[in-house]
C-alpha cells in the first residue's frame, strides 16, 4: 500500500474513533438520564437502555472487524453521527427537565434580617448604634428573628453598649418600639408586608427606616422539621398538599418569603380515584397557633410569618390531618402560569379592580364571562373589597382559577408550552416535594389523560369543595392591644371537613348517601360540605365596656353573666376597669376592677353614655380599617394564658364576617 493510502487509512480509522467515543458518551448518557425517570414508564425504560447497551456493543464489534468495505465504513460513519445526535438530544432534553423539576425544591434559601428604628431616630449607621435596648426572637431556630441577629451583633459588637431584649414574638417588639420601650427591633425584611396590615401601622414602610441588613444563604433542611417530611410518602396513595400564596413582587422565588395568609388552600387528592377535596382556609379563623407558648388562639394567619414549620403544624393540629406536601406561590408564578396555558375562563360576578403584580398600577376586570390573561387571573384571585362576603368570596375565586388551571392543562400539547410552564414552576414554586416524587406524578397525568380522552367534556379531577362555617367577634387582642375581627369556626362544620378529608384519604370509613331529592325547576348545585346549615354556632363570652355606668348597674350585668368584679370607689359611675373591652373572659383572672368617680356626681367626674358610645365608635371604626385592608399581614405574640374551647350559644348561626 502507498503511503499516501496509509494515510488516507490512518486518518478514516482516527475519524472512526473519535465517532465511536463520542457515540458511546452520548448513548451513556442517554441512558442515565433515562435511568433517572424513576417510576416512569419503567419497562418502556428498560427495553431502551438495554437497546442503547445493544447498538454501543455492535458499534464496537463493527469498529474493530478486520473485514470492513469502504461502503461499509461511510455507512457506519453516518449511522454514528445520526446515533450520536439523537442520543445527545435526548440526553439533553431530559437532562434539562430533571434539572428544571429539581429547582422546583429549593434546597438553599437566602434569609434577610434588618435592625430597624423609627424614622424620626438621628442613627442612620450601625456604627452609631450605642446605648440602644434592641429588641430580638428568643426562638434560637428562627434565621431571620435570631440566627442572623445573632451574627450582625457578634460582627458590629452591639453587645459592648447595647442591651438585647428577648421577646416571643415580633408583634410586641413592634408595638414597644413604636410606644419607645426599646430603640430598635430584629425582624425579617418583609416586615413591612407582615405589619402594614395592622390598624395603626399602615405607613410602617415610612415611619421605620433599616440600620442593616444582612443575607445568608441556607439550608431548608436545618431550619425547618417539615422540609425533609415528604421523603418516604408514595405518590401512589392518597396524600395532603398545602398551597400558599406568597406576597411577593420577585421574578425567582429564591429568597425567604413569608406567606401572606391570604392564600391558604388545603388540598387531599386521591390518585386511585382521581377524587380532590379543596378546602380555602378563612385567613381569620381563630385558631390555636402551634409556635406560640400554651398555644393561645389568634388569626391562623399570623402562623405565616414564623415559617412554615408554624403554619403547617398549626392546621394539622387544628383540622386533625397530616400535611404530606406544601407549595408556594408568588404573585408574578400565578401570572406567568397562566399566560403560559393561554389564560383561563372564568365567569365574573361584577366589575372588580385590583393592583398587578408589581404593585405599578391597576387592572380592572369587567362582569361576564371571560377569558383572563394572567395579570387579569390575579386581580380575580386576590380581590375581597368588592363583595359582601370578602375574604370568603376571595376563597371562591381562588378555588375557581386553580380548576380552571388544572382543567386547561389537559389541551397542552405544545413542547414549547410544556416548557414554557416547567420554567415558571421550576422559578416561582417552592416545594418539599423530592424529584423521584414529582416525575411519580407522570401516572397520575396518564390517567388524568385516559379519563379526558373518553370524556372531553369532563372535569381531568372530580373536586370537592369544603367550606368552614363561623361566625365573626370583636376580640381584643393581647399583642397587638386593639379589638380585631375573629372568624370562630363552628365545630360541626370542623368536623364535618375532617370527616370529609379523611374518607378522600382512605383514614375513615365513607358514609354512603342513601336518599337525595331534587327539583326540576332548579339547577343543581353540587353540594358544599361544611356549609351548614348547624342549628348551633360556637363563640365567646367577652367583657364588656362598663365605663359609663352607674355601680348598681354594673353590679346588677356582672350578677346576671357571671362576672366577678370588685370597685374602687363607693359611688358615681365607672370611669376606667382593669380589663379591656372585648377580653375573652375565660382569659381573666381574679376580679375585674371597676373605678368610680366616687361620691360625687358632677358632670365633669361623670363619664356619661354619650362618651361611652364615642368610644365604641371609635373602637369600631379602627377594627373596620382593619378589615378593609386587602392584603393583611399581622404578626402576634404567644399569650401566657391556655387556649380553651368557646362556650357554644344555641340556635345562632353566620357564614360570614359582619364587615
Amino acid at each position: 500500500m502507498s503511503k499516501n493510502g496509509n494515510e488516507k487509512k490512518s486518518k478514516l480509522n482516527l475519524v472512526l474513533n473519535i465517532l465511536l467515543i463520542i457515540s458511546l458518551a452520548t448513548s451513556l448518557l442517554a441512558m442515565y438520564e433515562i435511568f433517572l425517570l424513576d417510576s416512569i414508564e419503567n419497562t418502556l425504560r428498560y427495553i431502551v437502555i438495554t437497546l442503547l447497551g445493544i447498538i454501543d456493543l455492535v458499534l464496537i464489534f463493527k469498529r474493530f472487524s478486520k473485514k470492513k468495505k469502504k461502503k461499509k465504513r461511510l455507512g457506519i460513519i453516518i449511522f454514528m453521527i445520526l446515533y450520536s445526535l439523537i442520543c445527545g438530544f435526548v440526553g439533553g432534553a431530559i437532562y434539562y427537565v430533571y434539572g428544571q423539576i429539581s429547582s422546583i425544591n429549593k434546597v438553599y434559601v437566602t434569609y434577610t434580617s434588618d435592625l430597624i428604628t423609627m424614622s424620626t431616630n438621628e442613627v442612620n449607621d450601625i456604627a452609631d448604634v450605642e446605648n440602644f435596648e434592641i429588641g430580638i426572637l428568643n426562638d434560637k431556630k428562627s434565621p431571620e428573628g435570631y440566627i442572623i441577629p445573632q451574627e450582625i451583633v457578634k460582627e458590629n459588637k452591639l453587645n459592648d453598649e447595647n442591651e438585647l431584649k428577648s421577646y416571643d414574638d415580633y408583634t410586641s417588639m413592634l408595638v414597644d418600639m413604636y410606644t419607645g420601650e426599646i430603640d430598635a427591633m430584629f425582624v425579617s425584611s418583609s416586615y413591612v408586608s407582615m405589619f402594614s396590615g395592622i390598624t395603626g401601622y399602615e405607613n410602617i414602610e415610612n415611619e421605620t427606616k433599616v440600620i442593616i441588613s444582612k443575607d445568608k444563604k441556607m439550608l431548608k433542611t436545618d431550619v425547618s422539621v417539615n422540609e425533609g417530611a415528604s421523603s418516604g410518602k408514595d405518590i401512589k396513595e392518597p396524600f395532603t398538599l398545602l398551597l400558599m400564596g406568597i406576597d411577593s413582587t420577585d421574578e425567582v422565588l429564591s429568597k425567604n418569603a413569608i406567606a401572606n395568609g391570604d392564600t391558604l388552600i388545603l388540598i387531599t387528592f386521591n390518585p386511585k380515584t382521581l377524587n380532590a377535596t379543596m378546602f380555602s382556609i378563612p385567613r381569620d379563623s381563630y385558631v390555636p397557633i402551634s409556635c406560640w407558648q400554651g398555644k393561645p388562639e389568634n388569626k391562623i394567619t399570623h402562623a405565616a410569618a414564623y415559617g412554615n414549620d408554624c403554619m403547617m403544624n398549626t392546621i394539622e393540629e387544628y383540622f386533625k390531618v397530616n400535611i404530606d406536601y406544601y407549595a408556594k406561590i408568588n404573585f408574578k408564578g400565578l401570572v406567568k402560569l397562566v399566560d403560559s396555558v393561554g389564560g383561563v375562563e372564568v365567569d365574573v360576578p361584577k366589575e372588580i379592580c385590583t393592583d398587578d403584580s408589581s404593585r405599578g398600577g391597576e387592572i380592572c376586570i369587567p362582569e361576564g364571562r371571560h377569558l383572563l390573561n394572567g395579570e387579569q387571573a390575579l386581580v380575580f384571585a386576590r380581590n375581597r373589597k368588592a363583595f359582601a362576603n370578602g375574604d370568603f368570596a376571595r376563597a371562591e375565586h381562588q378555588q375557581e382559577i386553580i380548576m380552571a388551571l388544572v382543567n386547561k392543562m389537559k389541551q397542552i400539547t405544545s413542547v414549547k408550552k410544556f416548557m414554557e410552564i416547567l420554567n415558571t414552576i421550576s422559578n416561582s414554586l417552592d416545594t418539599n416535594l423530592t424529584t423521584k416524587q414529582i416525575l411519580s406524578f407522570y401516572n397520575v397525568g396518564k390517567d388524568i389523560i385516559k379519563k379526558s380522552l373518553a370524556n372531553e367534556n369532563a372535569d381531568l379531577v372530580n373536586i370537592q369543595r369544603l367550606y368552614l362555617d363561623g361566625i365573626g367577634q370583636m376580640i381584643y387582642d393581647e399583642r397587638t392591644r386593639i379589638v380585631l375581627w375573629d372568624y370562630i369556626p363552628n365545630e360541626s362544620s370542623r368536623k364535618d371537613i375532617i370527616q370529609a378529608m379523611n374518607e378522600n384519604l382512605e383514614l375513615a370509613n365513607h358514609e354512603n348517601i342513601t336518599e337525595f331529592s331534587f327539583s326540576i325547576n332548579e339547577p343543581y348545585e353540587k353540594e358544599v360540605i361544611g356549609s351548614g346549615p348547624y342549628k348551633t354556632a360556637n363563640s365567646y363570652k367577652l367583657l364588656p365596656n362598663f365605663v359609663g355606668d352607674s355601680k348598681a348597674d354594673a353590679e346588677a350585668y356582672a350578677n346576671k353573666n357571671g362576672i366577678n368584679i370588685s370597685f374602687i370607689g363607693n359611688s358615681g359611675y365607672v370611669v376606667s376597669q382593669s380589663y379591656p373591652e372585648a377580653k375573652r373572659m375565660d382569659l381573666i383572672k381574679g376580679n375585674v376592677v371597676l373605678t368610680l368617680s366616687g361620691n360625687s356626681v358632677e358632670t365633669d367626674d361623670k363619664v356619661t353614655k354619650d362618651d361611652k358610645d364615642d368610644d365604641d365608635d371609635k373602637v369600631k371604626k379602627d377594627t373596620d380599617e382593619d378589615l378593609d385592608d386587602d392584603e393583611e399581614q399581622e404578626d402576634d405574640s404567644p399569650s401566657p394564658s391556655e387556649s380553651s374551647v368557646p362556650e357554644v350559644n344555641e340556635d345562632t348561626n353566620s357564614n360570614q364576617p359582619d364587615e
